[in-house]
């Protein structure tokens, strides 16, 4: 009796020494951090920082820039169909030697008019899609790596709240230095892999959603 006392002490006290690892995503600052200045050379001035003549254009990682967001898209596409087709066909034997009579007494059928048959059929369709996009804002996104072609990887993000509803605005992408202008700002027409997202959370953006119980019967019903 006592060694199995003993043994669930020892299992208890293993169980209490098992520690779960904790995951956690680093946040979007703790991704870019602050390049530490090596004065190993002896100079106090560094590669990293910009040049008295030169400008203050995103280079480096952790830097940030402005995007002037600019979408507008429009698209329509329209369709017509029209077809149409008819076929007749009749036969009749109005003389065969004489046996025709004969075919009309047997048959009581008119051997001037035996077969006939027509077909039709017609076909109308037509359809219109437009669309119509449209996307001004700007917002300040973060370099978060230096590609070794030379292009940099843009990433931004921002939250406007008012009265509880949350805008939320996410945008990811592709640019060439090149393509920056002198005040550090660049169009959006001009990112690469262009991903941005305009959304919102909050009590009008969730009336403007279906319910759930909707949505199931939407998917099951089958007509």
């Amino acid at each position: 009796m006592n060694r199995l006392a003993v043994s669930i002490l020892c299992l208890a006290l293993a169980g209490c020494a098992i520690e779960k690892a904790e995951v956690r995503t680093p946040s979007f600052d703790e991704q870019l951090p602050a390049p530490r200045p090596s004065y190993t050379n002896g100079s106090i001035w560094q590669a990293s920082n910009a040049g008295l003549i030169d400008d203050h254009k995103a280079r480096n990682r952790g830097d940030i820039i402005t995007v002037l967001i600019v979408e507008q898209a429009s698209a329509s596409k329209e369709a017509t169909t029209d077809t149409d087709r008819q076929a007749n066909i009749s036969a009749s034997i109005p003389y065969l030697m004489g046996l025709e009579q004969q075919i009309a007494k047997m048959t009581s059928a008119d051997p001037n008019n035996l077969l006939g048959a027509s077909t039709s059929s017609k076909f109308e369709g037509s359809g219109a899609t437009t669309r119509k996009e449209n996307l001004v804002a700007t917002m300040t996104a973060k370099v978060t790596d230096v590609l070794p072609t030379g292009n940099l990887l843009i990433e931004g993000r921002r939250n406007v709240k008012v009265n509880n509803e949350d805008q939320i605005l996410i945008l990811q992408g592709t640019i060439r230095p090149r393509d920056i202008s002198p005040d550090n700002t660049i169009n959006s027409t001009m990112i690469a892999d262009a991903r941005i997202s305009y959304t919102g959370n909050g009590v009008i953006s969730d009336r403007q959603r279906p319910g759930w119980l909707l949505n199931i019967l939407d998917y099951i019903w089958p007509f």
